[in-house]
């Protein structure tokens, strides 16, 4: 009987498809189960196979799951994002597979959660509130001074985030939160935090070990969050490293992860690296390429032997300097056309250019992963070298987007 290997969701920037192609290479015949298989970019992979159900019903997916194992040997199963990573735990309990423990990503997804169980372990991060409506946000706001960072308490890709300097714009931005233009997963509850400036770092762990550390760096406030480019790995002194991984250490254990991958974004501040936040999986792509271009590891093909139960393999085999950078729309529109990729694609030491969507997609220029055209990764063995090869590649890419008309 074969062998199947299930991811529940997908990605549109591309993590799906890698998962896909990793289980292809391990001799898996990988299954996406997908409220829409068509939005992700694996749904025409070669000899994949997608199938449509609602990832919110775990008692549809269990229906599924077990259907599929009157065809297959079910190996694994695993997702690529927050919104269903909690289920794919109750799913691997109730077919005694391995997965991540489903309560600790549950209470990570909820970032006041998290926030209280890492203040209660003594973890530095930014000063915060919760609110649950616009007088809240205000009190909160006065409370902490303004600039303050004001977000969903549960939500990912970035999706309602912004950094609110005037009083004006914290209005604004509560009223677009609450008035009916951003979709709760559940009740609204926001968190208003103090914004913690400094360079931006991403930590990359897996079990109970840090695999890799990366800057980043983003675009000016109040979209703040939409990242410019990705640096692997972070040029960090021994000490800061040393932080850096230790803060990242005591987040895992303050919040009941370690098994499978992890992401914590970390900003370092006057006083130090400070927590912004912890994702209970695998940071999204370009991360798991740029890791394995700089040190030879396979995130991706570790946790997928660990979701099977066999051993994986986690050794750094060489070391190079890698370097994402983003596409970012520039407005609000719909994108008419984007070119260039194979011109970008031929530029010695370029080793991906991806566009995540077709075009005629509506773009809102919210300031989250939406916003996100593609990207181009280089590689070489040093910074500026491969700063170099990436803008002489992005410098050939273009598009167009037609600004909406005003009604």
């Amino acid at each position: 009987m074969a062998r199947a290997f299930i991811l529940v969701g997908g990605t549109r920037m591309g993590g799906g498809l890698l998962y896909v192609q990793a289980a292809q290479r391990l001799g898996l015949q990988p299954i996406t189960l997908s409220d829409d298989p068509t939005r992700y970019d694996h749904f025409a992979a070669k000899e994949g196979e997608a199938i449509r159900v609602d990832t919110d019903d775990l008692d549809a997916l269990i229906r599924e799951c077990s259907r599929l194992q009157e065809t297959y040997g079910i190996a694994g199963i695993t997702g690529a994002l927050d919104p269903v990573y909690a289920t794919v735990g109750k799913l691997c309990r109730h077919f005694d597979l391995p997965g991540p423990n489903p309560d600790a990503v549950e209470q990570c997804c909820d970032k006041y959660t998290q926030r209280k169980l890492l203040a209660a372990s003594g973890i530095p991060m930014p000063a915060y509130r919760l609110a649950t409506n616009a007088a809240e946000v205000q009190d909160s706001a006065a409370e902490l001074g303004l600039p303050v960072v004001v977000k969903p308490a549960v939500g990912s890709n970035s999706e309602g985030v912004r950094l609110c300097c005037t009083a004006d714009e914290l209005a604004q931005h509560t009223s677009y939160l609450l008035g009916g233009q951003h979709i709760w997963r559940s009740g609204p509850r926001m968190l208003v935090e103090e914004f913690a400036q400094g360079p931006s770092y991403g930590v990359n762990t897996i079990g109970n070990e840090v695999i890799g550390i990366s800057v980043y760096h983003s675009g000016p406030p109040p979209r703040f969050v939409t990242p410019v480019d990705e640096i692997h790995p972070a040029p960090l002194t021994e000490d800061e490293h040393e932080r850096i991984t230790d803060i990242s250490l005591r987040c895992l254990r303050a919040l009941g992860l370690g098994w499978g991958p992890a992401g914590i974004q970390v900003r370092w501040t006057t006083r130090g690296p400070v927590v912004i936040e912890v994702n209970p999986r695998l940071h999204g792509s370009p991360i798991p390429q740029l890791i394995r271009l700089s040190y030879g590891v396979d995130l991706i093909t570790a946790h997928i032997k660990l979701a099977i139960g066999e051993e994986w393999d986690l050794r750094k085999t060489h070391s190079q300097t890698a370097v994402a950078r983003y596409l970012v729309a520039d407005r609000s529109g719909t994108l008419d056309w984007i070119g260039g990729d194979s011109e970008a694609a031929a530029v010695p030491g370029v080793v991906e250019v991806k566009f995540y969507d077709q075009t005629q997609r509506p773009i809102f220029n919210k300031g989250d992963d939406l916003d996100l055209l593609g990207h181009v990764i280089a590689v070489s063995s040093s910074l500026p070298h491969t700063e170099a090869i990436l803008q002489r590649a992005v410098d050939l890419i273009d598009w167009s987007i037609t600004p909406f008309r005003d009604h």
